[in-house]
């Protein structure tokens, strides 16, 4: 019998984890497998999941490895156009930047298939990913094995909760994605807005921007709105219930007025006392 996409999950991502862990035991200078690239000869993994670089971090990384070299090496693997980067994006972008023309790498053995995979896991270990980034790899392993968060959570070394409130993050709207892609928000402002219609997401963002609000903010802030919008729901349904018991006492013959506190009854005698009186009973 066939088996399951979801009960390939073992060795699938079970065996891409492992040739990861393979490759970096790999990185010692003195092993045939790490060895000098042209990094005119290596192109770009299509299927890198980090779509945003800081410029900044890229220019400070490439003085380092100016100063100090490369530390830790790339991954790629060969085919027959030349390499293609398995993971190590950043690394690559600033040893460019750095005016280096080799590049340290681990020439990866990876089944052809597997490339997808391999990249979105690597980065999830190795890579400093956006919290959207990561969210998006999730999202993809997700969908690609059919599996649980709590089954993707064993297999990064996460928390379920972690998993979960991460994925939450493809939710926010537009406005609020790109703040937090460009670093300003915070993911645990994220967090505590994503349950916000998107007119009050962006109300928000623009509030933690501008008056600096911390999480704890941000959260106050929204729970007193809540309170306020119950408050202001009990209020009308006590407005409704004084208007119908109003009309009610008018139809019993009696004069009744909404005040602030309540309803104010106007007896003209004391028969009209004791017919209400008796009403109660």
């Amino acid at each position: 019998m066939p088996m399951s996409k979801k009960k390939s999950l073992g060795k699938g991502l079970g065996s891409i984890l492992g040739e990861v862990a393979e490759a970096y035991e790999k990185e010692l200078p003195q092993n045939e497998e790490v060895v000098e690239i042209e990094i005119d000869q290596i192109r770009k993994n299509p299927y890198q999941p980090r779509r945003y670089f800081d410029e900044k971090a890229l220019h400070e990384l490439a003085e380092s490895i100016r100063s100090h070299g490369l530390l830790q090496p790339i991954v790629v693997i060969e085919d027959i156009d030349g390499f293609m980067l398995i993971a190590g994006e950043r690394r690559l972008r600033a040893s460019k930047l750095a005016g280096l023309k080799t590049i340290k790498a681990i020439v990866a053995k990876v089944d052809k298939n597997k490339y997808r995979e391999f990249a979105l896991i690597e980065n999830i270990q190795r890579e400093n990913l956006t919290p959207l980034e990561l969210a998006q790899s999730y999202k993809e392993l997700i969908e690609e094995y059919g599996i649980t968060h709590e089954e993707l959570a064993n297999i990064v070394k996460k928390s379920r909760t972690h998993i979960t409130n991460t994925l939450r993050l493809l939710q926010l709207s537009d406005y609020a994605q790109k703040a937090l892609g460009e670093g300003k928000i915070t993911f645990g402002h994220a967090k505590v807005i994503v349950g916000l219609d998107e007119k009050e997401q962006q109300i928000m963002v623009d509030s933690i921007i501008g008056q600096r609000l911390s999480v704890r903010d941000v959260e106050k802030y929204i729970q007193n709105k809540k309170k306020s919008v119950s408050k202001g729901t009990k209020t009308r349904k006590n407005e409704i219930d004084l208007n119908g018991l109003k009309t009610r006492l008018t139809e019993l013959g009696f004069t009744a007025k909404i005040k602030k506190d309540g309803v104010l009854i106007a007896f003209d005698n004391d028969e009209e006392v004791k017919r209400f009186i008796d009403l109660l009973k």
